[in-house]
């Protein structure tokens, strides 16, 4: 699938007001711009695995498509949720366990670069990714 391999954040758009209304403090988000993330996923069949590394954690996210999981975001907040595929996009639709609110993540295939757009409480942000 177009997802397979290893991404690596080239550049974000409007991450900073999406982490303030998440409830992220000022030092972490300013700590999270520049991250330096690179994301690697791999599909097999309907399950995936994600290995995130970045600046402060390196994680491995396995999942199935449809299936609920629970999720610990780099700042701490957990979520609970699933991805499922919806053309072809890889749409994930999780809520916080602290607060029950929605938080939702796309990841699509533009122009050769992968695009994560997350909405939480109306904000929305990008974070693109080039092809490592």
């Amino acid at each position: 699938m177009a997802f397979d391999g290893a991404w690596k954040v080239d550049r974000s758009e409007n991450y900073d007001k999406f982490m303030e209304k998440m409830g992220i403090n000022v030092v972490k988000r300013k700590l999270a711009a520049h991250d330096n993330l690179k994301v690697t996923i791999t599909q097999d069949g309907n399950k995936f695995t994600v290995k995130e590394s970045s600046n402060f954690r390196t994680i491995e996210i396995v999942f199935e498509l449809g299936v609920t999981f629970n999720y610990t975001l780099a700042d701490g907040t957990e979520v609970s949720g699933a991805w499922t595929i919806e053309g072809n996009k890889l749409v994930g639709k999780f809520k916080r366990l602290d607060n029950g609110n929605e938080l939702n993540t796309v990841r699509e295939i533009v122009g050769g670069e992968l695009v994560q757009t997350y909405t939480y409480e109306g904000v929305e942000a990008k974070r693109i990714f080039k092809k490592e």
